[in-house]
């Protein structure tokens, strides 16, 4: 089976999270993808841990495998002549360039737009930034956390309205790797008409926003400021955490019927004073989980789930990392694959989260690259090139 961006090359000169993942996702999906990193150090996530595993005298960061799935590595000092040179045959030679520096680092090295195109008209450049390219604060560095607290996302994160939380994973770094990647494959398509290539911008701000989904509207178009809820849905009831016999359970109630289906099964008067509808649910919302939590309190997790199904009530349980990858569903979606790491051996990674339907891959190709080491492909990459001419 043929993957759907095999005959698509990227340079990646990205590093950290947003820009490695949004060039593993096009590696994925078949598009060979070299990654250009420093010399002796390469990209910072090598460094980040714990955990690190392999030998110690040559760790390997768990964190820098996460995003470098399906990738060859180069090492160029972007300084020198020769880390130019070799950059320039880079971008010559490909459909792609992804990047995440400041921004007017890459101009400052001698590769702006301009130059770029110069050398590669039909290249797409898909260029990531912390806050944007312009406007009063586009040159201020990106970080996923301080991106959570600006973009708003932890202000509607956490247990109530005074205690803001960031989300347990990078989020504004993976959507903004999303985006972009979502931008090229757009850009990609357009070139099949135009013949030219066109820059895609995305940011941490703008993906945060971009996923700001219901909040953003109730306060663009209601001018409602939306608060931390903690486990609970804002706009639905009853939708959230709660507590059986011996851990805790999810329910989602998005219709009426389901929450008549789901008082009747628990002796629960579904049109009881503050419960008959999910406007008055939600303005009640600590008297509906009172009154679930009492009558799951009897309940353990094992018999409640199958009850909730048997009624057709979406629910689950809340799993620990290890359960999620341990899981036979999580499994059966190719969610984890398999792959041979040239220091460790053979390693299970998490999955690409695209399937399609001609083939039974994780992903759009049939295997998989493991993260490569620093430098891994110097020799092989600069021989490509040389038989380029």
């Amino acid at each position: 089976m043929s993957a759907p961006l095999e005959d698509i090359t990227v340079v990646d000169l990205s590093r950290a999270l947003a820009g490695p993942h949004a060039a593993m996702m096009l590696g994925d999906m078949g598009a060979r993808v070299i990654k250009v990193e420093s010399p002796g150090s390469g990209d910072d996530t090598r460094g980040w841990g714990p955990p690190f595993v392999g030998p110690e005298d040559d760790p390997v960061s768990t964190y820098y495998l996460s995003a470098n799935r399906n990738k060859e590595s180069i090492t160029l000092d972007l300084k020198s002549d020769d880390g130019r040179d070799v950059l320039t045959r880079l971008v010559r030679a490909s459909d792609v360039l992804v990047e995440n520096f400041r921004p007017g680092v890459l101009d400052r090295l001698g590769f702006t737009v301009e130059r770029l195109h110069e050398l590669n008209p039909r290249l797409v450049v898909l260029s990531i930034s912390g806050f944007g390219h312009d406007g009063p604060q586009g040159g201020r560095a990106g970080y996923d956390q301080i991106a959570q607290g600006e973009a708003g996302l932890m202000s509607v994160t956490g247990p109530d309205a005074d205690t803001p939380q960031r989300v347990g994973v990078p989020i504004g770094d993976l959507l903004a790797g999303m985006y972009g990647a979502y931008g090229v494959v757009a850009a990609l398509h357009e070139r099949d008409r135009t013949g030219r290539g066109r820059v895609v911008r995305t940011s941490l701000l703008a993906a945060v926003v971009g996923a700001h989904a219901f909040h953003g509207s109730a306060y663009t178009v209601a001018g409602h400021v939306g608060r931390a809820q903690g486990n609970h849905h804002p706009s639905l009831s009853p939708y959230g955490l709660f507590h059986c016999k011996d851990g805790d359970i999810q329910v989602a109630c998005g219709s009426e019927s389901l929450w008549v289906k789901l008082a009747r099964a628990f002796d629960i008067d579904p049109a009881a004073p503050g419960m008959s509808t999910n406007r008055e649910r939600t303005v009640n919302r600590d008297q509906v989980t009172a009154t679930l939590n009492a009558a799951f309190a009897d309940h353990p997790l094992d018999e409640l789930l199958p009850r909730l199904a048997s009624l057709g009530i979406p629910a689950g349980e809340v799993r620990t990392i290890d359960r999620v990858y341990d899981w036979d569903q999580t499994r059966s979606q190719g969610l984890v694959i398999e792959v041979d790491h040239p220091v460790l051996g053979p390693i299970e990674l998490p999955g690409p989260p695209i399937r399609f339907d001609d083939n039974g891959y994780a992903g759009g190709r049939a295997e998989h690259l493991p993260p490569p080491t620093l430098g891994q492909h110097d020799e092989s990459i600069r021989n490509w090139l040389d038989e380029l001419g």
